[in-house]
Formats: C-alpha cells, sequence, structure tokens
C-alpha cells in the first residue's frame, strides 16, 4: 500500500497477478504503461470527487481501471455523480490527444506508440461498459436514480450489471468452448471479479437504502435553498412504511399523502416524518 495526499492507494490482487504474469512474459515496459494509465485514469476520479466535496478514503487499482472508496455521494446531483465516473475516461481522451499531438509532430512513433494509443482506448471503452463498479455502471445508476425511485433504480443497475458480467464471463470462455482459440485467461478473471462484486452489492442493497434515508436530512436542506418543488406520494394508510419509502426519489423532497378506505385525505406527512417514524418501528403519526 502507498500513502499519497491522505489516500491509501492499494493493489487489488488481481492486478498483481497481471503484473506478474507481464514480467514472466518479458512485457515489463507494457506493465509499466498499463500501471501509469490506469494510475492517471482513476485520479481523475479522485480529483473531481475533490473538486466536488467528496472525501476520498482510498483508491484500489485494478488492470481495467480502479475502485475509489468514497464517502456515500447522495447528497450530490446525480449529474454531478457522472462528472466523477466521466473524469477517469476524460483521462484516457487527453492522453490520447497528447500522444497524437506528438505523433503529428513527428515526436513519437512506432510500435509503443500504438500500444499506448490502444490501451487508453481499451481501458475507457471497457469502463464505459454498463457494469458496476466500472463508470459506465455509475453513469447507468445516477440516470436511473433521475427517472426511477432510489431504490428500484439500485435493482435496475445492479441486474444489468450481473448480467453484463455473466456476458463478460461468456465472451471470455467462448473461443474455448468453441474450439475456436484460447481461452481468455484475463477477460474471464476481471468477469468473474465483477460478477462476485456485483452479486455482494446486489445483496446489500438493503443496506444502502438504509444510507440513502439517513442522508435525506442534507437532501431536504439543498431543496430549503433553492426553492425545489415537493413531489406529492400518495399512500394507503395500511400501506407498509417501507414501501412507502421506496417510492422515493433521489432529487425530489416528498411529502406525503395519507388516504383512507373511503380515498379522503386524512394528513400530509413531511418525509422526515416518515423516516423519523420508520426507523423508530411506529407509525407516522
Amino acid at each position: 500500500m502507498i500513502r499519497w495526499g491522505g489516500i491509501t492507494i492499494s493493489f487489488h490482487p488481481l492486478f498483481v497477478l497481471v503484473m506478474l504474469a507481464s514480467v514472466i512474459t518479458g512485457h515489463f515496459v507494457e506493465l509499466i504503461t498499463l500501471f501509469a494509465i490506469v494510475f492517471i485514469h482513476e485520479w481523475g476520479h479522485v480529483a473531481a470527487a475533490k473538486w466536488l466535496g467528496v472525501n476520498v478514503a482510498s483508491v484500489q487499482l485494478l488492470p481495467f481501471g480502479g475502485v475509489a472508496v468514497m464517502e456515500d455521494t447522495t447528497f450530490l446531483s446525480a449529474g454531478r455523480e457522472m462528472l466523477i465516473a466521466l473524469a477517469g475516461p476524460l483521462q484516457n481522451g487527453l492522453l490520447i490527444s497528447l500522444a497524437w499531438l506528438l505523433h503529428v509532430c513527428g515526436l513519437w512513433n512506432g510500435p509503443f506508440y500504438e500500444y499506448f494509443v490502444q490501451g487508453n482506448i481499451l481501458i475507457a471503452l471497457f469502463n464505459l461498459l454498463p457494469v458496476l463498479p466500472l463508470d459506465g455502471g455509475k453513469i447507468f445508476q445516477s440516470l436511473f436514480s433521475i427517472i426511477l425511485p432510489y431504490h428500484l433504480a439500485l435493482v435496475c443497475s445492479l441486474r444489468i450489471s450481473l448480467l453484463f458480467s455473466l456476458i463478460i464471463i461468456g465472451y471470455a470462455l467462448s473461443p474455448f468452448l468453441l474450439q475456436t482459440g484460447v481461452l481468455q485467461l484475463n477477460l474471464l478473471l476481471i468477469g468473474l471479479f465483477l460478477l462476485y462484486s456485483n452479486y455482494v452489492d446486489y445483496r446489500n442493497i438493503p443496506y444502502r437504502f438504509m444510507r440513502f434515508l439517513m442522508n435525506r436530512d442534507r437532501s431536504f436542506s439543498h431543496h430549503l435553498l433553492h426553492g425545489s418543488l415537493a413531489q406529492p406520494i400518495v399512500a394507503d394508510k395500511a400501506q407498509p412504511l417501507e414501501h412507502i419509502l421506496r417510492l422515493f426519489k433521489r432529487e425530489k423532497y416528498h411529502f406525503i399523502y395519507v388516504m383512507n378506505g373511503r380515498g379522503k385525505i386524512i394528513a400530509v406527512l413531511p418525509e422526515q416524518r416518515v423516516i423519523s417514524s420508520y426507523f423508530k418501528g411506529g407509525p407516522a403519526t
């Protein structure tokens, strides 16, 4: 582990395996290049997060990018969360542009120039796949959280991530199974890592949703400051609180209109009271 700028930088075992494989096969220069590309990619996320006021605790490097451990970002708008996710591929675009400029000026030619450009393209495009924790997965989850209730956004984005993880595994195995080529071991390991990571995250949806609810006070302060319009939620008196909370949207403030069996509104409750009652285990009175 390395400590830099108050952030712990570590290497995932999968990254170490790829590094060892590169050394054994005599691709040490390519290894250093890959490390530099991945590091710059991930530091783009860190810089964007810090710029938007998000604390970054650690960064774990993987062969295709990295995972930055940040404080909960649900207090940010979905647009700002997408900016953090796009900051990584943006670094790859800047590196490609710089390399191309040196190439046009006749200062950089040959196979290594091609490897550098192709490596940046591969890492950027792979990270834009709609799979968590890749950048594309985070972007899709943020988009879902604008359109859908937050709980449903978590469920949909993780189900899509699981599906694409299986597709990556199938693609890695297909040459071997169809006897048209060799097993793509690196891609298989990455696919298995993504599948396991998303399976764990899917099981942890209730905890992530609880964290979302606990941060709603920060959301209320934002809406109060900007004078946002509240979005009503109509609920039956007998409806469980958890079902009502699952209708909450990330960038909306809610008033809950409680109706009796005859369709008459008997109470109008701010979302804080419903959340407080849910955590206390009582009715929202």
